[in-house]
């Protein structure tokens, strides 16, 4: 009977080891997938870098991709910025669309994204050069689908300054990241139907796009991760973006709200 007992103690004890081994096991296991996840997150979060050149000008380095956004302010705005791999235009406006800054960039084949009425502004030279897109349509273009968004002031009307279909915003995906650049635009239907988006560049001045405090119900409405305030300056100075971080945060404290200098130089703005 002691044999017996004997036996069973080790046989029991035996599984106990085992189940704790194995238990030690899969939380190693998870801790790893933890980890891993969190090294995805931080790979992704850096995935995008964002340089600021001036008002609706930047150059952006998604990966090993580069592409510049309404590049205005002649070749020499960018000096020591890696040449672009594409370029993406918005509107016809002074601050957006500049054929001498394209021309001084020397870009030989490299694509410009642009809308119809951008294309039939741009001289000859530049044709060649132009991919059109129009507010609804998509591109798969270098790893990235590039999806051309509506851009206007509300209420519609002939005279406003930016008319429904003229020009485009964008959102750019490539590897389950989303960008979105809003281009001159008010809290539009299409801004708040956006999903997804972790990153968004938000226009807001008066009297060309939106006040503060319209631009952060557009924000919470759609709810990005992360929300980048850019052309802020306006016919009356700049808008206050420390007030439109407030007011998103006060929205919602998970939206990060990344303010960044568009003005280093407080240059005049070509509007």
């Amino acid at each position: 009977m002691r044999k017996l007992t004997t036996i069973l103690a080790l046989t029991v004890a035996f599984t106990s080891c085992k189940n704790e081994q194995k238990k030690n096991e899969e939380q190693s296991e998870e801790m790893a997938q933890t980890e891993q996840s969190q090294a995805a997150e931080e790979t992704d979060s850096v995935a995008l870098e964002i340089t600021p050149i001036s008002h609706a000008t930047g150059v952006f380095h998604w990966g090993d991709t580069v592409f510049y956004t309404d590049p205005v302010g002649g070749a020499t705005a960018f000096e020591g910025q890696d040449a672009p791999d594409f370029i993406l235009l918005t509107d016809i406006h002074g601050d957006h669309m500049n054929a001498e800054t394209l021309q001084g960039l020397e870009l030989g084949d490299t694509k410009i994204i642009v809308p119809q009425a951008v294309a039939d502004k741009l001289p000859e030279d530049l044709q060649e050069n132009l991919m059109v897109m129009n507010n609804g349509e998509s591109q798969e273009f270098m790893g990235f689908k590039i999806e051309a968004i509506p851009m206007y002031n509300i209420p519609q009307t002939q005279d406003a300054m930016h008319t429904k279909g003229r020009g485009n915003g964008y959102v750019l995906e490539k590897d389950g990241q989303r960008l979105y650049i809003s281009g001159d635009t008010e809290d539009i239907p299409e801004m708040r139907n956006l999903k997804d988006i972790d990153v968004a560049l938000i226009s807001m001045n008066l009297p060309y796009t939106m006040p503060v405090d319209q631009a952060a119900e557009g924000v919470l409405a759609f709810k990005p991760k992360k929300v980048i305030p850019y052309h802020y300056r306006g016919k009356d100075g700049f808008s206050d973006i420390e007030k439109f971080k407030q007011l998103v945060n006060e929205g919602d404290s998970s939206i990060e709200v990344e303010l960044m200098d568009w003005y280093p130089e407080n240059e005049e703005s070509n509007k």
